[in-house]
């Protein structure tokens, strides 16, 4: 088993950042270490019980991923630099091995775009109480996990640790960041999720929704950051089983916050402690979803 990585303590390089799951460290002016940690968070909280290798298996995926989709949009990985070129202590070189990336300085978009093929979780909740999702009308009857005819595109903001991320308008997304940069992001989230859903389906899995980072790079080139498409970020879904009107069986983080919906518990912080159990069959589905995907 992987040793658990809570917090990191890489005192060779700044702290710039930490965030709910990746500690981010500056490598000179150009780079960035970002290290997943094997740290717990939903609802936009994070809970004091850590899952051991959980940061090594995001990082597997995410690299996957990023190789999937080079050809779409630039990502943020750099290949200039290895670990053992920005580390050179036994000790912190051991707190990155397997769950780091090494990544250009972007300037990161202040939202998160979101794609949503399916109704589930919060866009459930405000079609229940709406009729629509994120403001977006929606038919009536629609059952819960019903696939919908197409791709929905929903941002949001980002938030601060223990702050809750909000939906917002693709107008309200171009007056943020430029209407031809909201315009260019859309669509490059569309197509990722598109090719990720097809491939996904192709090994028995339903890529039901994801969210993405992006930002500029030093030549103003839009480019895709953080992670993409890891359970943490992402709903996937057993093909076999699933039916609409049904909680689907997933590979990712929904299985926690299922249990989560099931305590006297506001969603703010601090988070609860989480069962042995609950722990272990996380860890679990985000070993399946692995596996699946990378067979």
């Amino acid at each position: 088993m992987a040793h658990t990585i809570s917090t990191t303590t890489i005192r060779s390089l700044p702290l710039i950042h930490q965030g709910k799951v990746r500690d981010i460290y500056a490598v000179g002016d150009d780079h960035l270490l970002l290290i997943a940690t094997d740290r717990l968070s939903a609802f936009d909280v994070v809970f004091p019980d850590p899952l051991p290798g959980k940061g090594i298996l995001l990082t597997k995926i995410a690299a996957f991923w990023f190789e999937q989709m080079h050809d779409l949009v630039p990502n943020h990985l750099s290949h200039d630099l290895t670990l053992e070129d920005i580390l050179s202590d036994a000790d912190e070189l051991d707190q990155a091995r397997d769950r780091s990336m090494i990544v250009k300085r972007l300037d990161g978009f202040p939202i998160e775009a979101i794609v949503r093929g399916y109704l589930i979780g919060s866009g459930w909740k405000d079609y229940q109480s709406t009729g629509a999702l994120c403001g977006i009308d929606l038919p009536d009857n629609l059952q819960l996990a019903q696939q919908f005819a197409e791709p929905l595109y929903t941002p949001a903001t980002k938030a601060d640790v223990g702050d809750h991320d909000e939906n917002i308008s693709f107008t309200e997304t171009a007056n943020l960041i430029g209407a031809d940069h909201a315009t260019e992001v859309r669509e490059i989230s569309q197509a990722i999720y598109q090719r990720a859903a097809e491939f996904a389906r192709s090994r028995g899995l339903i890529l039901a929704d994801t969210k993405f980072e992006f930002g500029l790079d030093s030549d103003g080139t839009v480019t895709l950051m953080d992670e993409i498409l890891t359970p943490d970020s992402s709903r996937y879904w057993d093909a076999a089983s699933w039916q609409p009107g049904h909680n689907p069986q997933s590979y990712d983080k929904q299985f926690v916050r299922d249990y989560l919906e099931t305590l006297d518990w506001n969603k703010t912080a601090p988070g609860p402690a989480l069962p042995q159990d609950i722990l272990d069959r996380t860890l679990q589905r985000y070993q399946q979803a692995l596996d699946i995907l990378t067979a």
